[in-house]
């Protein structure tokens, strides 16, 4: 169904960043998708989409991709916010099982690959003036190995590189790429103290920006993009 307003979908759209950047999209006019475990349609309403989503497994992004082009039309914006993270024993993290790092691997990388794709399909068949704009919620680990969170860091990086890459090649069309990475004022992880309202208004001003800009986007809550390399 073509929509009238801009659309953002959300994959792994939880209460704290999810539902932050939810609020910040729709106060500026998107329908708004949301993609998550605990997802219930029968809340849906004319405006918001709630799609019953098991990021583990990656159909379950082309099912809400189809999902959200039916009942709301193609998004302008996606967001990755899923993550997944199975601790390790920090003296010796190759004992951690292939089960979890598999799972947590498909999470983390695998399933954004396949929102990216999706997010460029959907790209390709929208106006020049449309946001275009694909963001993955990462974070410290791929610029600094934290010996407790191997598979974590293992997905983060794979992932930052499809973003770098990404944001390289599809520059000319338009297309946006970045990888949020939310930071405290010295530079040091945010971690458990990410603040939703910061990422809402850092990935609705992403959005809103009209060329591509730095790839990696570190950010600290009430200043915004802040380099650390």
């Amino acid at each position: 169904m073509p929509a009238t307003s801009p659309v953002i979908l959300i994959l792994g759209a939880g209460p704290n960043v999810g539902s932050h950047v939810a609020k910040a999209f729709a106060s500026k006019g998107y329908k708004v998708a949301l993609a998550a475990r605990k997802a219930k349609e029968a809340d849906n309403t004319s405006d918001q989409v709630n799609i019953p989503s098991d990021l583990s497994d990656p159909n379950s992004v082309l099912n809400a991709f189809s999902k959200v082009k039916a009942l709301l039309g193609l998004p302008s914006v996606v967001v990755y916010n899923a993550g997944a993270v199975t601790m390790n024993d920090a003296k010796n993290p190759l004992s951690l099982p292939l089960a979890d790092f598999t799972r947590d691997f498909i999470v983390n990388t695998t399933s954004a690959f396949v929102a990216a794709q999706q997010a460029v399909l959907a790209f390709e068949q929208l106006p020049e003036s449309a946001s275009k704009t694909f963001i993955y919620t990462g974070n410290i680990t791929n610029v600094v190995p934290l010996a407790p969170l191997l598979d974590l860091g293992v997905g983060k990086s794979a992932t930052a590189h499809i973003i770098q890459s990404t944001a390289a090649a599809y520059k000319d069309r338009g297309f946006k790429f970045y990888y949020g990475d939310e930071r405290k004022a010295d530079g040091s992880a945010a971690f458990m103290d990410i603040d939703g309202d910061a990422h809402g208004k850092m990935y609705l001003e992403l959005a809103e920006g009209k060329e591509q800009g730095p790839w990696q986007q570190t950010f600290v809550k009430n200043v915004g993009y802040k380099n650390f390399a």
